[in-house]
């Protein structure tokens, strides 16, 4: 099967993917800047894609959930299929999901190492910790990374967008959200532009 166009995206909201996995009895949540906005109670931006999060070995859980969509794994530009019976190849770590008869992607589905219980940050699988403090869940129920590890993630690459979110996330975090974020960052980004700025603010 070919894939759609990689920009062909008209991905779902958080709301409609916590709908569609109402029956999932694994763990996931929603990642990225979708995350964000679900944090925020808003959205503030436009979006591309719908990004969420499953451990590893439940990908397949997902997979059978989300049965009306072909998944397809993502690895260095390259879009191939992956048929409902096979499992992703060890060195993928994401899988796109198509409305193939709508014609557009719904989802995009990462896999990570860890536990139900254990969260661990696949960029330096020396950072762990409980789950339940990396995960939170919105008044709706929906399943979201803390918005201080969506900004870690974000930290690498500081697009605009990038920064536009971190604008935001510098008006609300708690001060515990500061702090955690200011060691994060100095262990993993020192002399990164957005730790001086958390400074001056706490």
């Amino acid at each position: 099967m070919s894939p759609l166009d990689d920009e062909a995206w008209d991905a779902w909201s958080p709301h409609e993917l916590g709908r569609r996995l109402r029956e999932a009895s694994l763990p996931w949540y929603v990642a990225g800047g979708w995350a964000l906005d679900v944090w925020h109670g808003r959205q503030t931006r436009q979006h591309e894609d719908l990004e969420f999060v499953v451990i590893r070995d439940d990908a397949h859980h997902f997979r059978a959930i989300l049965r009306d969509l072909d998944f397809f794994t993502v690895k260095d530009g390259i879009i191939e299929y992956l048929p409902p019976s096979a499992a992703p190849p060890s060195d993928v770590w994401q899988l796109w999901g198509g409305d193939m008869r709508q014609g557009c992607w719904r989802v995009d589905m990462m896999m990570e190492p860890g536990t139900p219980d254990l969260w661990i940050y696949k960029r330096d699988q020396t950072i762990r910790m409980a789950r339940s403090d990396a995960i939170r869940v919105s008044e709706t129920g929906i399943p979201y990374l803390s918005p201080v590890h969506v900004m870690l993630f974000k930290a690498k690459h500081r697009r605009e967008k990038d920064r536009e979110d971190f604008n935001l996330c510098l008006t609300k975090f708690s001060n515990k959200d500061r702090a955690q974020f200011i060691e994060l960052m100095s262990e993993l980004h020192p002399g990164h532009e957005w730790l001086e700025k958390l400074k001056i603010r706490s």
